[in-house]
């Protein structure tokens, strides 16, 4: 009976550059978010947020964790479910009602930064990371780290929509 031998491919590189370009994304949104709290906070109180400021904080504390997290690739499912619920929420309040593309403010953009997220969930960090060097890179991993990404993530982006979004009547 031939031995069935299992291709490992090594995701290394792919594993590095999908973190930097998810984690660098909202390290820099959440910087420009932090910049100007009043400013995130007027914007968020004109798309039907209450308590505005509070959002604008929290956007920018949860934007820069979260990529810092992702970049270094340390709870990366936990940070990827960060991701999935900011998108999320920027989805439901701001992209849903413009349609796919992006160019017309639509949610083609938070849909792909989210499934990024989410399928850097699945494959892990890789050998580079903090969860690597903490043995934490092979206790949650597959479709469950997945699952856990999108499941957190939008019960959280849901959470924080009906306590907090309240859109003006059209």
């Amino acid at each position: 009976m031939p031995i069935l031998r299992t291709s490992r491919t090594d995701n290394t590189a792919v594993q590095l550059l999908l973190r930097a370009a998810v984690g660098g994304t909202m390290i820099a949104h959440g910087v420009k978010h932090g910049r100007s709290i009043d400013g995130t906070a007027g914007w968020f109180g004109s798309i039907g947020f209450r308590q505005p400021t509070l959002q604008a904080k929290a956007s920018a504390v949860v934007e820069v964790g979260a990529g810092a997290a992702i970049v270094a690739g340390a709870g990366t499912p936990v940070a990827a479910a960060a991701v999935v619920g900011t998108m999320a929420v920027a989805a439901r309040s701001v992209h849903l009602p413009n349609g796919f593309f992006i160019t017309s403010e639509g949610w083609e953009y938070v849909s792909n930064l989210a499934i990024a997220a989410v399928a850097l969930a699945s494959m892990g960090p890789g050998r580079w990371s903090v969860d690597r060097a903490l043995g934490l890179d092979n206790k949650l991993t597959g479709n469950r780290a997945a699952a856990l990404a999108a499941c957190v993530g939008l019960a959280a982006a849901g959470a924080q929509l009906a306590a907090f979004h309240r859109p003006a009547e059209k």
